[in-house]
């Protein structure tokens, strides 16, 4: 874990090791700090504060997850929509919790990270890419429709349910096809557009502006 504040990292530590599957191996104060203690212990999961001194958790997000055999990171935070947080999730951060989060919640949520699962809900998901403005839309635009370009007509429709937080099964009873058919597309999609999860998917149809009914393709 990392955070500048020692005694949300106790806090944190006296909580996560309640757990019986959960184990702290290191805790760090900064970002600089957090990638060589991750590099030294090979967490499976990092919980990573944003406004650290020194390397921010932002930069040290985008760091681990430029690594091979990257460790999921989740990124802890006091506000819930915010570029910086899109900034962490387009790095590849298996999603954010709110530092208020309940015990069991964030128990269960490093849980799902560690298994590779998102940890945001379709509905935050599309709270935050709704909420949050950046300058430069039209040129991500114009990038992610040119990414989008690399898969299949089916393909690039699974995208786009994903873009609207429909789960494997709600996309399979949409086309008729099996859920297994449906996992096999979206492993198709992840790799072709070398994404890690199904967020990353999301936030590239957002740029690409076809997470709207109205928004041609």
């Amino acid at each position: 874990m990392a955070d500048d504040d020692p005694m949300v990292r106790f806090g944190l530590k006296m909580m996560l090791n309640g757990a019986p599957d959960l184990r702290v191996v290191a805790e760090a104060a900064d970002g600089a700090e957090a990638v060589e203690l991750a590099g030294r212990h090979h967490p499976d999961v990092v919980l990573m504060d944003i406004r650290m001194p020194g390397t921010d958790g932002l930069t040290a997000t985008e760091t681990l997850r430029g690594r091979p055999a990257a460790p999921q990171v989740v990124v802890l935070t006091t506000f819930d929509a915010d570029a910086h947080v899109l900034r962490a999730l387009r790095a590849g951060a298996a999603g954010f919790l709110l530092k208020d989060t309940p015990p069991d919640e964030l128990v269960l949520a490093i849980r799902h990270a560690a298994q590779g699962r998102p940890v945001l809900s379709p509905e935050v998901t599309r709270r935050l890419i709704t909420r949050v403005a950046e300058s430069d839309q039209d040129s991500r635009r114009a990038t992610a429709r040119r990414r989008l370009d690399a898969l299949g007509e089916r393909e690039r429709e699974i995208a786009v349910e994903i873009g609207a937080g429909r789960s494997n099964a709600e996309i399979a009873a949409h086309f008729f096809l099996g859920v297994t058919t449906v996992k096999t597309h979206v492993s198709s999609v992840l790799a072709k557009l070398g994404l890690n999860n199904r967020v990353q998917v999301a936030l590239l149809v957002h740029d690409a502006g076809l997470d709207s009914p109205d928004q041609p393709g």
